[in-house]
């Protein structure tokens, strides 16, 4: 929006050229959405706390640390969410079809985790949305996103699976990008929704994956580059990188009020949503298999879920004394903070080698 102003004001005055910049829109991005929730946090918590009351329950078959954490407000995603679409509004062109593409289904995967949490701390439904409605819808926008990037898609790049370390290997997917893209962005969101289980667990990883992939968005949108660095070009994806500086600063606002102890919680509303926007950035900058190295804990925190189902199911027996990892690690008798600040340094070792593939090829 704010792209569109100055571009008027500098027949005015040529200073207000600046702001045409992309990378000077991706700070003041940052900045924006950072102030956005210093400023509605503190309000946004009271109420939700009114609202709420007692908070989200606490699983009574969970660690007994977590009993202390009754009355906590959750839904503080909507904090995130407010932050993230205010300022990429107010930075990013919004004559960029991908601009759109991410927010819509960032904000659609919201809507899906508010009817969640709405139902379980409003209604006080314990069952809240369930799981298999949960997934359909879910489903429904990974697959509309998926089938929409195919069909507008301009070059044959924006459909090909890249491989990263391989400057020449891209992989023509045809209509198996449309799986791959519903598999990422949904597989995705409930990643970072199954991490979310401890203070500033979850939001510190997608700080730093969201930052990653924003350096993505601006070297695959710019063409020089892109040329240096033997990564695919897409034009107009660069603008992306003002979304996920939105993500930064956003989720930085966030953990401001989430770091242990955590005086709210982000709830469905804001990991559902988190997890989708990484996954539609990861596919419009044809980075996915570099996203799945970058959220490596996202990773194994979904595989430690799948392995515990599969072996109670086929076996009676827990591989794990409690899934996700992280209750696991808790049951074993690691303090909280040990565990979360643990689980930062293994995603910022990841985001590394993840980034080392923009010039390792």
């Amino acid at each position: 929006m704010l792209v569109y102003l100055t571009d008027y004001l500098t027949q005015f005055h040529s200073g207000f050229g600046v702001f045409q910049y992309l990378t000077l829109r991706v700070i003041f991005g940052v900045l924006t959405a950072l102030s956005i929730a210093f400023l509605v946090g503190p309000t946004m918590i009271r109420r939700l706390k009114i609202k709420q009351g007692v908070g989200q329950p606490i699983r009574e078959d969970g660690p007994i640390s977590h009993l202390g954490k009754v009355g906590t407000p959750t839904m503080g995603g909507l904090l995130i969410l407010v932050a993230m679409i205010v300022s990429t509004l107010l930075w990013a062109d919004l004559a960029n079809r991908y601009v759109w593409i991410v927010l819509l289904v960032t904000i659609a995967f919201g809507v899906i985790g508010y009817i969640d949490d709405y139902k379980k701390l409003i209604l006080k439904d314990p069952k809240g949305l369930s799981s298999r409605r949960k997934f359909t819808y879910q489903s429904i926008v990974g697959f509309v996103a998926a089938v929409v990037l195919y069909v507008f898609a301009q070059s044959a790049v924006e459909t090909q699976l890249i491989v990263p370390f391989f400057k020449d290997i891209a992989i023509d997917m045809g209509l198996m990008f449309i799986i791959m893209t519903y598999c990422v962005i949904v597989g995705s969101s409930n990643a970072v929704n199954f991490t979310d289980g401890l203070d500033g667990l979850a939001i510190m990883p997608t700080i730093l994956v969201g930052g990653a992939l924003g350096l993505f968005a601006y070297t695959t949108g710019h063409s020089k580059f892109a040329e240096y660095l033997t990564i695919p070009y897409v034009s107009g994806v660069g603008e992306v990188a003002v979304f996920c500086g939105a993500i930064v600063g956003a989720g930085l606002g966030f953990l401001w009020f989430n770091a242990y102890p955590a005086q709210v919680f982000m709830g469905d509303i804001g990991a559902l949503a988190l997890g989708a926007a990484l996954g539609v950035v990861a596919v419009v900058v044809r980075q996915e298999i570099v996203l799945f190295i970058m959220g490596g804990v996202f990773v194994v925190e979904t595989l430690s879920v799948i392995i515990q189902v599969v072996s109670y199911k086929l076996t009676g027996k827990r591989v794990f004394r409690m899934a996700p990892l992280h209750h696991h690690y808790e049951l074993k008798g690691w303090p909280e903070p040990r565990i979360i600040v643990r689980f930062w340094i293994i995603t910022l070792i990841l985001v590394l080698f993840g980034l080392a593939t923009l010039k390792l090829r």
